[in-house]
This record gives C-alpha cells, structure tokens and sequence, in this order.
C-alpha cells in the first residue's frame, strides 16, 4: 500500500488524473491525502468533487478556503466570484450530495504513514503556539460548526480578517473565525502570532514584521512533519519538517504529489483542458 499527498487541485481534473497514472494509483489498496482547495478556479471543479466522492474511503481530505468559499456560495451568502469555476457544480443534480460530503471533511488531519512516521496535514498554516493536540482539538469545533445542525449561521458569519491572532478565551463566531483563518488561509505572521492575509507572493518579499509561519523558531510543532498547500509562489518544499506541495498547477505550473512513506516527489505539468491561468511570475 502506497500513501501520496497531492497539492491544490483546484478543479485541474485533467491534471489530477494525469498524476493519478504518474503515481500509478489503485483505489483498492492506496491512499491519498488531498491538502484542501480540491476545487474552484480550474474548469472541472464538478468532476473532482465527484471523484473525491466516489473514492471516498481511499482519500483523507482537509478543506481549503476555495472549498468553505464553495460552500458559502451555495448557500446563496455571497455571490461567485469573477474567476470562480462553480456553476457546473452548483447546477448539478447531485450537489447536495457533494456539498454535504465536503462540509463533513476536516480542516486537519494527523495519521501514522509508517512505524515511527506520522504527518500532520492541513491546507495553509499553524499558529506559533498551537500544538498537534490543539490543532486537531481547534479545527474539531470548527468542524462541528460545519456538521452540526446550524451550520448555515457558522457560514453566514465565516467571513472576516479579525480577529486576526489567537486569544484561549475567544468563544462564538470570533474564536471559530480565527481557527478557520490560520487552517485555511494563513500564508505569514508576527513572532507573536498576528495574521496577515494580503501577502501571497514569494519568500523573499515577505514584508517585515511578518515572517512565513512555519519559520518561527518557537513553533510548537516544529518536531512534527506538516504538509500543506495554498501557498503557490513559495513553490515545492521539502526541508525543515515541513511540506509544501502547492505547486501552482491552476497558474501554468505542476501538480504535485509526495509518497508520505519514501517523501519521493511525481509532478505533472498543467493540462490546457483545465483552462488555467497564465504563471504568476
């Protein structure tokens, strides 16, 4: 049994099944680890959803922020955006399947691939003071926000820079906010752990105070391997326990994939039926 985790998708089904042969995946006996925006952006959003369905039992998911903003549009609270990819899913007979199924996935995920060997996953980031336990434990009220009964109030209010560091005595919408922003779309922050959202371009032009979050020294999950993805500028990483696979496949770039038990990497380039975006230099 092979385990691979694959960076943002983003709806690239053309390039995604591409990596699929590449890795030569077998359903009945592997395993993949999707690091979140499965869709959105590329032009087969509706066909990965449906594949992630259908092979539900071989995947482990965490959602992306291309994947919560999917489920706010569905649930009429905001409108698409302009470069959303979308209405295929939204029209189809059955999304409510599909959005059921991606509201009940994780914003995080840790598992052993080997004795000895365990990851932890999520889609952009780690606050410096966080460990895996309360990782796992934050992103758990989240997700029971998500699941729960009044899921839509929890959606209705998702949206929202601050507050923008973490507080142990945030409760409500506020507390659930910060949890989902530093999962979901945290990219850099101060040492003492203030979020900033705008930045989105590559390691060296990260504006001081803000530093990427995984190189704070004092992180506690620094002895743990992570792997996430939404970062496309900073590129394929492979160092300091830590694993970036967002390799820009929705710009013209790769789409990646790490076999969690060697750490080899397979990519594929970008296919053109996925009508992707010029590369972001």
């Amino acid at each position: 049994m092979a385990i691979y985790a694959i960076g943002d998708i983003q709806g690239c089904y053309h390039a995604f099944q591409t990596l699929l042969a590449r890795i030569q995946f077998d359903a009945k006996k592997d395993h993949l680890w999707l690091v979140g925006d499965l869709i959105n952006r590329g032009s087969g959003s509706l066909e990965v959803l449906r594949w992630c369905y259908a092979h539900q039992s071989s995947i482990h998911v965490v959602l992306g922020n291309h994947d919560l903003h999917a489920l706010v549009v569905a649930a009429g609270f905001v409108k698409a955006h302009k470069g959303d990819t979308l209405d295929s899913l939204l029209a189809a007979p059955d999304r409510e399947a599909l959005l059921t199924w991606l509201r009940h996935q994780p914003l995080a995920y840790q598992a052993e691939v080997a004795p000895g060997l365990s990851y932890l996953m999520v889609h952009a980031g780690l606050l410096p003071d966080w460990t895996a336990e309360q990782v796992l434990d934050y992103a758990a009220e989240v997700e029971a926000a998500l699941q729960g009964p009044d899921y839509l109030h929890f959606l209705a209010h998702m949206y929202g820079n601050l507050p923008n560091r973490w507080q142990a005595d945030l409760t409500g919408i506020d507390r659930l906010r910060v949890i989902t922003n530093a999962l979901t779309r945290l990219r850099v922050c101060t040492a003492e752990g203030e979020m900033e959202f705008q930045f989105k371009g590559e390691l060296a032009d990260v504006p001081p105070p803000y530093l990427p979050w995984f190189a704070l020294k004092h992180r506690a999950t620094q002895a743990i391997p992570v792997i996430f993805g939404h970062w496309s500028a900073l590129g394929l990483q492979q160092q300091g326990g830590v694993y970036a696979l967002d390799t820009g496949c929705l710009w013209g770039g790769q789409l990646t994939a790490m076999n969690l038990q060697t750490k080899a990497i397979s990519q594929v380039p970008s296919d053109p039926r996925d009508n992707h975006r010029p590369l972001k230099l």
